[in-house]
Formats: C-alpha cells, structure tokens, sequence
C-alpha cells in the first residue's frame, strides 16, 4: 500500500497530493484566537466535512465547487483506514486566491466592537442605532489576508483585493475581485434564508475560493461549518445582546474568561462544543448524524 503524507498541513486540516487531485483530511482539532488548542474534540472532523458536502451540493448551481467525493472507497487504499472515514474529502487541484471572503449579514463580535468606536465595520459605515447582534439592512463583504498560522488575519478593503489579484493576474484582478465578492454575496443569501427555515441563523461566514485549470473561479475549502461560520438559534433570537451559539463561540468564551488556560479546555467544554456541532449538523441537513 502506498503511503501518503500531507504536504500541507493547517490548524484544523491536512492535505495530501494523491497526483490529479488532492485528499482533505479534516482532523478533530480545534482553533480559537488563530492558535490550535491542546485538546482535540471527538468527531468534530467528521460533522465537519459532513457539514461542507451538504452545502457544496446545495450551491453547486451557484458556483463550482472542488468536492468530488466523500467516499473513501473512491481514495487511494491508503485513505481506506479507519482514522479517514468520515473525516476525508477527495477535491480538484485549485491554485488557491490569498484572500479570505467573509460575509457579515448581523453585527457581533469584532464588528460589533468597531461599529461601537466609529460606526463602521472594516471600514464599511453603516446606519446609525444598530444594537449588538442586530441584522443588517444588506450583507456586508468584508475580506482579509490569509495569515500563516500563529499569525493574525488582517482586514483588507475591496480595492485591496483588486490589487492583489493584479499583481498575481495582470489583466484579471479586478475580474476576479468582483467575482468572488458576488460569489460570497450569493451564496450567503441563499444560504441563510435556508438555514432560518430550519431555526438557524448564519450571523457571517466566511469563504475561500481557487482558480482552476481553465483560470474559472471555483469555491474550495470548507463551507459553512460551525469552525467558519457563526450559528445562533432562531428561537428566543434577541437583538441588544450577544447569542448563544452553535458554534465556536463557547470555547471562545470560555478561553476569554480564563486566560490563563494555555489554550487547554475542560472536558464539560469540549463535550458541549461537539453536541452543538452535531445539533446543527442535524438540524441543518435533516439527517441523523
């Protein structure tokens, strides 16, 4: 049997080069604050790519997508072992774009922070009166670079994008700077009026996308997972406070009220984390994880 070791490696997943497509091996580590956590969280790999195949197939219509197949029996034997089942994804080759596409369509977290300061998010002036966690009037694009790990993402502008993209593509950087924008905006939407008709609201998400052999825009990475993305129940939604959350935000809580944890969870932490991963892995798909 022919071995495989990763030739990528990042904080939560592993890349293996099988030739004319590459495996994603999404891993049960955990990442908060831009660092990985001594702890790993049991499955969290699994509902991970579970979660990004029923997205990819809902959005398909919208923009390609790099997934081929979550089967492992379609993988190199090597990938047949019992650690890669469930967790494994079979993708295109991509020449992955350096730029983070994140979309905010409520106001929380850092953006909350900045528009308590002077108004804006990354930049972008919104309305007066916005409370915490209210949704905005449009989706807001707000991208950054895309940090090496241990270091921070920063935000960029839109302009910042094009130029960018025209250094790598002279003649395409706007082209493709506007596509991926359209693209985040797009599949935001569709996704989000889905996900509230099952009780879930996406607060912002983020996006990556990579061009293919042709030079097309296709979505890469993960997609609208619980590590990417920010969930909050519908019921009992209040705005004027932060929402409990489906997501990372309890790590992050708790690693902020106890910085002196040297990024180690407790158990009751990691046990709560992964319930409400698979919560909204079966409420959004409708299938028993």
């Amino acid at each position: 049997m022919q071995e495989y070791k990763p030739f990528k490696e990042g904080k939560v997943r592993q890349v293996y080069d099988i030739g004319e497509e590459l495996v994603i091996y999404a891993t049960d580590r955990i990442s908060a604050f831009d660092y990985i956590l001594k702890n790993t969280v049991t499955n969290k790999g699994v509902v991970l790519t579970k979660m990004s195949k029923f997205w990819f197939d809902f959005t398909k219509d919208i923009v390609p997508n790099h997934m081929i197949s979550t089967d492992v029996k379609d993988m190199p034997e090597f990938f047949q072992q019992p650690e890669f089942e469930g967790h494994t994804m079979l993708c295109r080759k991509l020449e992955m774009l350096p730029v983070e596409c994140i979309v905010r369509g409520y106001i929380t977290g850092s953006g909350w922070e900045s528009y308590q300061k002077n108004g804006t998010v990354c930049g972008i002036k919104l309305p007066e009166g916005l409370q915490e966690s209210d949704k905005l009037p449009e989706p807001i694009y707000t991208p950054t670079t895309k940090a090496e790990i241990g270091d921070h993402d920063e935000h960029v502008s839109f302009e910042d994008t094009v130029e960018t993209l025209e250094k790598l593509y002279p003649g395409r950087g706007q082209e493709y700077a506007e596509k991926i924008r359209d693209y985040t905006i797009a599949l935001y939407k569709k996704c989000a009026e889905y996900a509230l008709t099952k009780n879930i609201i996406i607060a912002d998400t983020k996006f990556e996308f990579g061009l293919d052999e042709n030079g097309d825009v296709v979505l890469g990475d993960e997609m609208l997972t619980p590590d990417s993305s920010r969930f909050w129940p519908l019921e009992g939604y209040k705005p004027g406070q932060g929402q409990p959350s489906f997501d990372k935000q309890y790590v992050r809580d708790w690693l902020k009220a106890n910085p002196e944890s040297d990024f180690l969870l407790p158990e009751e932490v990691i046990d709560k984390t992964v319930e409400k991963y698979v919560e909204a892995y079966e409420l959004l798909s409708g299938e028993k994880f």
